[in-house]
């Protein structure tokens, strides 16, 4: 018998899908209007156009920016959409959201531009852990991109993975 040592991890015909490698590079804000409001909760229409015409959004410049309030306010959709009046010629993208929805829609953009001829017909493995900050529904979207066309679909790592999809 061999001493020698086989990894077959590594000669497994298993192609590991990184949702790392689809993260938009950028600065990502969070920006809070409830510092605008009366009281962090009553929007005043006039006092809250004058700040937006004050603020330096050029500070925003190729930023990802996500809008919300983080109190129990009313506030109106236009609100929002003055502001990203406001940020549409210093920001990359602006949404109404926590940053988790921001990075949903990043990648949902992303992975709909995605080829995904080079995975067809292949044992693929959605990889799980992650170092940026990759939110769940980044995992549904290219759970259901690649489920068409993929030979099998698996979410983890190539030595501990949970099978999820195998075509008949």
């Amino acid at each position: 018998m061999s001493d020698e040592i086989i990894n077959r991890v590594a000669e497994s015909k298993l192609v590991t899908f990184n949702l790392e490698d689809y993260y938009v590079q950028g600065r990502r804000v969070l920006f809070d209007i409830s510092n605008w409001l009366f009281e962090g909760l009553l929007l005043k229409e006039k006092d809250f156009r004058s700040r937006a015409a004050e603020h330096d959004w050029s500070q925003y410049q190729d930023a990802y920016v996500a809008l919300h309030c983080s109190t129990d306010a009313i506030v109106p959709g236009w609100a929002y959409m003055l502001l990203a009046t406001h940020l549409h010629p210093f920001a990359k993208k602006c949404v109404q959201g926590s940053l988790e929805d921001l990075e949903t829609v990043l990648y949902t953009e992303t992975l709909s531009n995605l080829k995904i001829s080079e995975f067809k017909d292949k044992m693929v493995i959605i990889k799980g852990c992650s170092n940026k900050p990759v939110p769940s529904n980044a995992y549904l979207l290219a759970t259901s991109k690649l489920q068409p066309v993929v030979k099998s679909l698996m979410y983890g790592e190539a030595c501990s993975s949970v099978p999820l999809y195998k075509r008949k």
